[in-house]
């Protein structure tokens, strides 16, 4: 069993290095179809390499018999985001190629609606694919702000850092960690981030629709945020008071045990 088990393993991490390649051959193409920079692809690598390390250290604790169906789905949008942060980076030297870089993110976006579905039909849902689908998604909606940001200004980049902000504030506030009861309009909000900014990238829209739409992306999202928090917040304060109450009563059960004691003694 332990072979068996080696030779799994093996399997996984074999998977996430053909990911990486594929990365780099993305990189190679975009790179010959517009000659993209050193910006571009020094980003470009990084991702991939950060990528890679990420996803194979969580696999190695985690240490799955296979990398799963939906994983595949998730890992294929992981490289099209890298592409999309490639041309972002190098849009910083020369003129973006909006073409490419909305048609890269728009099927990105689209497989995003595609992974979860995977994981449900074989039965192959984990919390590492949950986690691996989230931060891809996170990472694509914080580089469509960086680029949207260089039009429209850098409070787009709130949109982008809000994820990470609240991951920070888990870390001093504990209570933020607790789990959330599942929600359509959180899922919504979600989905309308990676499609508002999208469509202001997309340059088709003058100015003034650009920063409606992207008002109204950050509108929903603070609005998301701001409703977890408040629910979070009165979870962990009922919590804190069903624990003082339980306290207390232990108390009262043991200070009438006391007495009944002392009145058995004194008899």
């Amino acid at each position: 069993m332990a072979l068996n088990n080696t030779y799994e393993a093996r399997l996984v991490q074999q998977e996430t290095a053909v990911g990486a390649g594929v990365q780099i051959l993305l990189l190679a193409l975009l790179g010959s179809a517009i000659g993209m920079g050193p910006a571009g692809w020094l980003t470009g690598l990084a991702f991939a390499t950060a990528t890679w390390a990420v996803l194979s250290r969580a696999l190695h604790r985690t240490r799955p018999r296979s990398f799963g169906p939906a994983n595949r789905v998730t890992l294929g949008r992981a490289i099209l985001v890298g592409g999309v942060t490639a041309l972002v980076a190098d849009s910083f030297e020369s003129s973006p190629p909006v073409t490419l870089l909305v048609g890269l993110t728009a099927v990105a976006l689209i497989l995003d609606g595609v992974d979860g579905k995977v994981a449900r039909r074989t039965g192959t849902s984990t919390a590492l694919g949950a986690r691996f689908d989230m931060e891809v998604d996170a990472f694509l909606i914080l580089v469509l702000s960086v680029y949207v940001s260089t039009r429209l200004g850098p409070w787009v980049l709130l949109i982008g850092a809000m994820r990470y902000v609240f991951v920070a504030a888990a870390k001093l506030a504990p209570w933020l960690n607790a789990p959330l009861p599942p929600s359509m309009a959180r899922k919504t909000v979600a989905a309308m981030q990676g499609i508002c900014l999208l469509l202001a990238g997309a340059d088709l829209l003058p100015y003034a629709g650009d920063l409606a739409v992207v008002l109204l992306a950050l509108g929903s999202l603070v609005w998301s945020f701001g409703r977890d928090v408040a629910w979070l917040w009165r979870n962990e304060r009922r919590t804190a008071a069903e624990a003082a109450a339980g306290a207390e009563e232990t108390d009262t059960t043991v200070a009438a045990l006391e007495r009944e004691l002392l009145e058995l003694a004194v008899r």
